[in-house]
């Protein structure tokens, strides 16, 4: 498979995505998140329940706007580093990462829309809101198991989400090409609309397509509210064009007010989704929208309600 000619297929009112998914365990479900890591839930039967219950709202929300559903795995936190945190061996992470796309996909095939795709969601190697290093061969190493993990399982993409430089974007995407799955990439920013290594979102798009020949399939920002993307949109530079999706946070907090807060702060629904939308429009191409931290099905549901992100 050519990672680099792969294109998200068309669907009649773009693509839903989920939401907040550690946020609303940890705060609406009473679950103890180590390290923010919702990977191993799928190792029980409990668990699974939970991100059944979970998946299936988001299903609903595709349903009832007749749009086309991304199914995105639970292992933001199912890498290296972080697995042997929690316990987890290269072994361990291999099937736990494969398991959960085959998770995914018995779901897709029981909910009622026609569209379903399976993306096996990568995270930072480190915090996602402190820039890391500048190793991009380095990125590509690390992440290339959990990638060659989501090939074998006959994920649909890859999506990295909240990379804070462009080398870890870069090495992302060299490792999926080297494995044969489309990937695409979600930058978070700062309330300024700049990545956390301080690149403008604008540089870090043309950064990474010239570092690995548009090898990305689509590019997102996600975990940042609306109010705190925009700045870093310019809507008549070519580059916007490569973002395909949105996923925000709840919060008008910066990433640093977030860390200490100690209640989630789910933001105003009507407001929100309608600065999602506003956004979204923006963008050419956006046809992916869901939420982040602080949000759940109710506010994406609130961003979809007789909406789509899809000129006519």
């Amino acid at each position: 498979m050519s990672t680099t000619s792969w294109r998200l297929p068309e669907a009649a009112h773009g693509w839903v995505t989920d939401g907040g998914l550690e946020t609303d365990l940890i705060f609406h479900r009473g679950l103890d998140l180590t390290d923010f890591a919702s990977f191993p839930l799928l190792d029980d039967t409990f668990g699974r329940a939970v991100l059944t219950d979970y998946f299936r709202a988001y299903a609903d929300v595709a349903a009832r706007a007749g749009a086309g559903l991304l199914l995105e795995t639970p292992t933001w936190r199912a890498n290296g580093d972080w697995g042997e945190r929690l316990g987890y061996d290269a072994q361990a992470l291999h099937r736990v990462n494969h398991d959960a796309v085959g998770f995914l996909r018995g779901l897709g095939d029981e909910v009622d829309v026609t569209d379903v795709l399976v993306v096996g969601v990568v995270g930072p190697r480190g915090d996602g809101y402190v820039a890391g290093d500048l190793d991009a061969d380095r990125y590509a190493a690390y992440h290339r198991p959990q990638l060659a993990a989501f090939a074998g399982a006959g994920a649909d993409l890859a999506t990295a989400y909240t990379l804070t430089t462009v080398a870890e974007a870069v090495g992302v995407v060299r490792a999926a090409q080297d494995v044969g799955l489309p990937v695409a990439v979600s930058y978070t920013v700062e309330t300024d609309g700049r990545v956390p290594d301080g690149t403008t979102l604008g540089e870090a798009v043309e950064a990474l397509d010239e570092a690995t020949g548009a090898g990305a399939a689509h590019l997102l920002v996600n975990c940042a509210h609306p109010d705190h993307v925009a700045p870093g949109l310019d809507p008549t530079a070519p580059w916007t064009s490569r973002i395909a999706g949105l996923r925000v946070n709840s919060s008008r907090l910066s990433h640093a007010e977030l860390d200490e807060a100690e209640e989630l702060d789910e933001g105003d629904l009507a407001d929100l989704a309608a600065s999602t939308r506003a956004l979204a429009e923006a963008l050419p191409d956006a046809r992916i929208v869901g939420g982040c931290c602080g949000t759940d099905a109710r506010h994406v549901a609130a961003m979809w309600e007789g909406w789509t992100p899809v000129r006519p």
